[in-house]
């Protein structure tokens, strides 16, 4: 009789069906081999891809901690994630399947992806994108997206998507950063019912952008946007004309050429531009994809993230298309109208596999179920988990009742830096919830202390990196030095990248990630710098100082809560709080809404002047503040 998936205690055994069916059954072997022939094992997973001419070098680390990766190589990445389908039977497969919030939906084979992503180079081209130039674009969850991403790549463009709740300043920001000529939009998009109206504040934001010289909007709820003469028009009337041809040659690029820059949230100052490349982050999403959700030709994989993040980049455009997946795209929220949503779509599509967010989860276990028990799961083999620890609670409500006790759930820990998985099971493995498992492929990670040295079993510590990978971003956009400052100085003599993560490691060598060791907040897996909340505050005529931490919330994670100083002359009340938080939404967007603000008359700070957010955090949880002495008296 074969072996049935069990959850004993707090291990998880997958079962023989799936032990047998897993495209990699070995994972200490290919482990041990990845690790001591970390080249070799590159260049395998490499030459399973098409390349224009093949590289000279896999790694070239002469310039530390800028490593380069498969350098005298030529590819794009559209080679790989839709050229080289139209010569085999995947031609005529679907690439996406996308439904709307109201209920519309379309459907595309790789043959019509290739036809409306070579239009969309046409167009941009026509607009005089060229390689090189940075096209920024700021749209709902529509194809339209998805089109435009590959649009760029096929150029030989860099795109830098920024995501569609952020407001206006967030949007002038990055557009200043990456000196983007060129905005890509729409006039707006469907959550829970209402309009996200983007073209208005992608006006907002182009009064602020004088570099911009051109804005093509998609019309997608066709309320009335303005228009400006000569520098805004609409994508389906540039579609219609003659130079929006279905043929658009890709071009061949280094595989060290720019492939996007996509903007987190630091611990102060500006945002910071990840820049990402077609080469080796070719090969690191559609391998992390392959393996750790054990990919299959008839596969419909839902990645139900927003390609505005690097969890949309690296697994609902690029590694699933360069795989030659199914990928679903939905555009609206997971309980809109009701909260049988997601499951309604899993059944009607078929859905293989979901990843998604312990948020998303956590959010839609409290409706209980029932919900879910309407519909035939049945189709789904496997689940993820994807932008912040999964408390065990939900990862066994996932477990049982969305993946009927027979799902393996594919914990993934990594970053926007890393551009695709770090620290992540594969199917055959036996999983503990809450845990993200052990390192994938080719990646030495450890928990150290400060001085680098590996802490005990079970106790805390630092979370680094200890070899360059693919899918690494190569720099910071325009500040190289910062790259170095933000992840290779804190464990330079040992040449560490360091993660920015508390963590621990098991005695079975299992990683529990614990969270942020920077002032960085994670909300429902969004990355959220204190400085852009406080900034946003202290923006306020009525606020003199502003401190923001983030506290556990049950559904959020994490739940932003701020301390305000008000001006001379303006007293607390529930008004003014409300008036606060709604400002911060304004100034950031509404996912950084704080879920508190509090009034005070001082903050805990330094002699130096820096606000000691640890304080506040511990007295916010009851918890022993520690030590004070270096607080200003």
């Amino acid at each position: 009789m074969s072996k049935k998936a069990t959850l004993e205690g707090n291990v998880y055994y997958p079962s023989q069906d799936v032990i047998d069916q897993a495209n990699v059954k070995d994972y200490d072997s290919l482990y041990k081999h990845s690790i001591e022939n970390r080249e070799q094992f590159w260049t395998e997973e490499a030459e399973k891809l098409e390349w224009f001419q093949k590289w000279d070098t896999v790694l070239d680390d002469s310039e530390k901690p800028f490593y380069k990766w498969f350098t005298g190589g030529k590819t794009n990445i559209i080679l790989n994630a839709i050229d080289r389908h139209l010569t085999t039977w995947r031609k005529n497969k679907l690439a996406l399947i996308w439904e709307g919030e109201p209920g519309d939906a379309i459907t595309y084979s790789y043959f019509a992806l290739n036809r409306e992503v070579s239009k969309f180079a046409n167009i941009l081209n026509s607009m005089g994108v060229k390689k090189g130039d940075v096209v920024t674009i700021y749209m709902p969850q529509i194809p339209e997206l998805m089109f435009a991403m590959l649009a760029c790549a096929k150029i030989g463009a860099v795109h830098s998507v920024v995501y569609g709740g952020f407001s206006y300043e967030a949007l002038s920001e990055r557009i200043a950063d990456s000196k983007s000529r060129t905005l890509v939009t729409a006039d707006g998009g469907w959550r829970r019912g209402s309009i996200n109206d983007l073209k208005t504040i992608a006006d907002e934001a182009m009064k602020r952008s004088p570099t911009i010289e051109h804005c093509i909007v998609v019309k997608r709820t066709k309320q009335d946007v303005y228009m400006e003469s000569g520098r805004d028009f609409w994508y389906h009337d540039l579609a219609a004309l003659p130079m929006a041809s279905w043929k658009y040659e890709t071009q061949k690029l280094d595989a060290e050429h720019p492939l996007f820059i996509l903007y987190t949230s630091g611990t102060t100052g500006k945002p910071k531009g990840q820049v990402h490349t077609h080469g080796g982050y070719s090969v690191y999403t559609s391998v992390t994809h392959k393996y750790v959700f054990d990919i299959k030709d008839e596969d419909r994989w839902w990645c139900a993230a927003d390609p505005g993040w690097i969890t949309g980049h690296s697994y609902i455009i690029y590694g699933p298309l360069i795989n030659g997946a199914t990928v679903m795209m939905y555009e609206g929220a997971p309980n809109y109208p009701y909260p049988h949503r997601w499951w309604q779509m899993i059944e009607k599509y078929g859905i293989t596999i979901l990843y998604t967010s312990p948020t998303a989860i956590r959010g839609l276990m409290r409706f209980g179920d029932d919900w879910p028990k309407r519909y035939d799961l049945s189709s789904l083999r496997l689940l993820g988990s994807v932008g912040e620890p999964i408390n065990p609670e939900a990862w066994r409500w996932y477990y049982e009742v969305i993946g009927k006790g027979k799902c393996p759930i594919m914990d993934t820990w990594w970053q926007t830096e890393t551009g695709g998985f770090m620290i992540t099971p594969i199917p055959i493995m036996p999983l503990k919830p809450g845990s993200a498992t052990k390192p994938f492929f080719g990646t030495e990670v450890a928990v150290v202390d400060g001085d680098g040295n590996e802490v005990g079993v079970g106790e805390q510590g630092k979370l680094v990196i200890k070899n360059p990978w693919p899918g690494m971003a190569r720099t910071l956009q325009g500040d190289p030095d910062r790259y170095v400052k933000t992840y290779w100085s804190e464990f330079a003599k040992q040449g560490w990248y360091a993660a920015g993560d508390s963590a621990r490691k098991d005695k079975d060598g299992y990683f529990w990630i614990i969270g942020r060791l920077d002032d960085v907040i994670k909300v429902s897996g969004y990355r959220l710098g204190t400085a852009e909340i406080e900034s946003a505050l202290v923006s306020h005529p009525d606020v003199s100082e502003a401190a923001a931490i983030g506290l556990p919330h049950e559904l959020k994670g994490h739940a932003i809560h701020t301390f305000v100083i008000l001006r001379q002359g303006v007293s607390d009340s529930k008004e003014i709080r409300d008036a606060l938080r709604d400002h911060v939404a304004k100034e950031v967007g509404p996912i950084a809404r704080p879920e508190k603000v509090t009034i005070v008359d001082s903050l805990p700070k330094t002699r130096s002047g820096k606000i000691m957010r640890r304080v506040l955090k511990a007295q916010s949880l009851g918890e022993d503040v520690g030590d004070l002495s270096t607080l200003e008296q």
